[in-house]
């Protein structure tokens, strides 16, 4: 039997990968508008799930829809059967269950949900049946807009995103400035790639309890496989699919000083993770034809910048590959930005007297003391792990890799 998922634009999606991983025989399938109805009158597939911006239009052509996809006016799952099409939504189960794994529900709070299509649908009968005190919908023509949200929903509390907004490949997009909201508790962005969105970042700096749709999107792809098999979901399988998922979709990010030794260590994660390395000062000397030395010694450090800033935003929407980037990198904010939106960040630190300063013409230029004077408490501060690489280069590896499977969830 063969399954698939149906939507405009896929490139963003891990569901094939969910789904084969469970033993699913299924695919990704782009469709056009146009061809949409003649999709439904010739396949040969026994269900599929629906996703934007297809998922309040698929259910003209079921013969059936349950009470979730007729309450949320929205279906994600379908089964083809010899009735006819029935359609399904396991969105709002997927949806609730990420809430409660993290332990927020939406009773008698004032819920703002961004964005006006089927996942909102599902995220105000979700909001609903939890009993939240009010419900206020913002999109871009509503009486409510992302003009005058600020003004008029001062009293947020919890913030859903279920807009596009801040997808893959467009990740330095947010739909709104989460700063001009003072009382937000929990926001929640169903986008789940990247891993952090823009959103998510700023509402982690904000210091507000936020979530991906990651665990929504492994959810109510195993409560589809459930209706698939005629059988209830594992939820121990949920867990364990999500884990999975996110182990391979997170980066290593290694930074550090000059010759700490980001890149010997990026080689031997390589070969131990058989992860794809990408060593951005090796990026930048291939593109330019000149290594970071000679770009700084020649055109200046600031213009050395700006194209490792462009390289470390390509490189950075990659998943589940390793990345070392130079000392200066992480100087920029939008550097650690774009590092973290799918990466754990991991300071490699050196005892100062290891360091040499051949080849580094900053190291050289201000001395290496003064260098990590300057740089230490950035380094500190966006930190997520620390290791040392002071003697045996295996044991810092070692350390790496041990981190990496244990900080799954």
């Amino acid at each position: 039997m063969k399954y698939c998922l149906i939507g405009e634009k896929l490139s963003h999606s891990y569901s094939q990968e969910i789904h084969c991983l469970n033993g699913f025989n299924y695919s990704l399938r782009e469709i056009k508008r146009e061809d949409l109805e003649g999709f439904f009158k010739k396949n040969d597939y026994s269900g599929f799930n629906v996703t934007i911006p297809y998922k309040r239009e698929v259910m003209k052509y079921t013969a059936f829809l349950s009470d979730d996809a007729k309450e949320t006016g929205s279906v994600n799952t379908v089964v083809k059967t010899e009735k006819g099409y029935f359609g399904y939504n396991t969105d709002i189960l997927g949806m609730e269950y990420a809430f409660t794994e993290k332990g927020v529900s939406m009773a008698g709070k004032t819920v703002v949900i961004l964005g006006s299509g089927g996942t909102s649908m599902t995220a105000t009968c979700l909001a609903k049946r939890q009993g939240a005190k009010s419900i206020s919908i913002v999109s871009r023509t509503g009486e409510i807009n992302y003009s005058n949200c600020y003004e008029k929903l001062k009293s947020a509390e919890i913030i859903i995103n279920t807009t596009p907004v801040g997808m893959f490949p467009n990740v330095c997009a947010s739909p709104v400035d989460l700063e001009k909201f003072n009382k937000v508790e929990f926001v929640f962005d169903c986008v789940y790639n990247p891993l952090k969105t823009k959103l998510i970042l700023t509402a982690e700096r904000l210091n507000i309890k936020c979530d991906n749709g990651l665990k929504m999107l492994v959810a109510q792809a195993l409560f589809s496989e459930g209706i698939w098999k005629g059988e209830n979901p594992d939820f121990t399988a949920i867990e364990e699919t999500y884990k999975k998922i996110k182990k391979e979709k997170t980066n290593i990010v290694l930074y550090g000083m000059p010759s700490c030794g980001k890149t010997s260590v990026g080689k031997r994660l390589f070969g131990k993770l058989g992860r794809e390395f990408i060593d951005t000062d090796e990026i930048i000397t291939e593109e330019n034809k000149l290594s970071p030395s000679e770009i700084i010694e020649r055109y200046g450090e600031e213009k050395f910048r700006e194209i490792e800033s462009e390289v470390i935003k390509k490189v950075a929407r990659k998943c589940g590959v390793v990345i070392s980037v130079g000392g200066g990198a992480v100087l920029r904010k939008e550097n650690v930005e774009a590092l973290k939106q799918n990466g754990i960040l991991i300071y490699i630190q050196r005892n100062i007297h290891l360091l040499v300063d051949t080849d580094r013409p900053l190291s050289k230029e201000k001395g290496i003391e003064r260098l990590y004077t300057e740089r230490k408490d950035i380094y500190d501060g966006i930190k997520d792990y620390a290791v040392n690489n002071n003697s045996i280069i295996d044991d810092c590896v070692k350390e790496i890799v041990d981190i990496y499977e244990n900080t799954r969830n």
